[in-house]
């Protein structure tokens, strides 16, 4: 089984990439660069990697990369840094969805693609009956005004929500939504939701990264855990900081 993962050289891309490998997948990356993926990826027999901006790869190239593969996933994410925030491209995590998902369709594959989007806690499932605490309501309409990343985050969860939506030939989906990500050396208890269950703005729980990359992979490789939350956008808290 072939599994793309994009994003593989972030914070929690390459542990992604180290869970797949840890389960013998074979995982193909599209990287910009790989001075940042560690040697243990790079010099792995089952690590194919790409090293191209996937976002100026050309239709036909991006149809060809995805391929043969069974699951497509995105760890995609903006720098926390001024240029990372307010600099170009504003859309990476929207148009790189959009564009992977046009690349699916492509190549009509046989059977469904899984689609994993790692996204983020404050982007709101329409849905689903969740909370909306009215003083966090202002603080996203403001950080869609002033922060293009959590735009792009909204616009990211839409393609796959709005636009190839619950029932496509093609593409099966699944959004998983962290709440304040930390690092940590091992996966630790972990607590699902189909929806928030404490503020992301003035409660937020922890999620390890390392947590969120074994999720991602579980969803890859576990049918049964797939037909649970295929089509859903569930949250992931680190157990203890529920018990906060």
């Amino acid at each position: 089984m072939t599994l793309l993962v994009v994003g593989a050289s972030g914070a929690t891309g390459h542990l992604l990439v180290q869970q797949l490998l840890e389960r013998g997948e074979h995982v193909r990356m599209i990287v910009r660069a790989t001075a940042r993926l560690p040697k243990n990826i790079k010099n792995h027999a089952n690590a194919e990697i790409i090293t191209a901006s996937l976002l100026d790869l050309s239709d036909e190239d991006l149809a060809k990369h995805v391929a043969g593969c069974s699951a497509v996933a995105s760890c995609l994410g903006h720098n926390l840094s001024f240029k990372g925030i307010f600099g170009q491209p504003r859309r990476l995590v929207s148009d790189a969805t959009r564009r992977l998902c046009a690349a699916i369709k492509a190549n009509n594959p046989q059977t469904p693609v899984k689609f994993v989007l790692m996204n983020s806690s404050g982007v709101h499932q329409e849905n689903v009956d969740a909370p909306i605490w009215f003083a966090q309501s202002l603080v996203i309409g403001l950080l869609r005004a002033l922060v293009p990343p959590h735009v792009d985050n909204e616009m990211a969860a839409a393609v796959l929500r709005s636009d190839i939506g619950q029932n496509d030939p093609d593409i099966e989906w699944a959004i998983v939504r962290p709440d304040a990500l930390i690092d940590a050396d091992e996966t630790s208890p972990r607590m699902l939701h189909p929806s928030p269950v404490r503020s992301a703005i003035f409660n937020a729980g922890k999620t390890s990264r390392i947590n969120v990359a074994a999720f991602m992979a579980d969803l890859m490789g576990d049918k049964a855990l797939w037909d649970i939350w295929k089509g859903q956008m569930p949250m992931i808290y680190n157990t203890d900081s529920l018990q906060d």
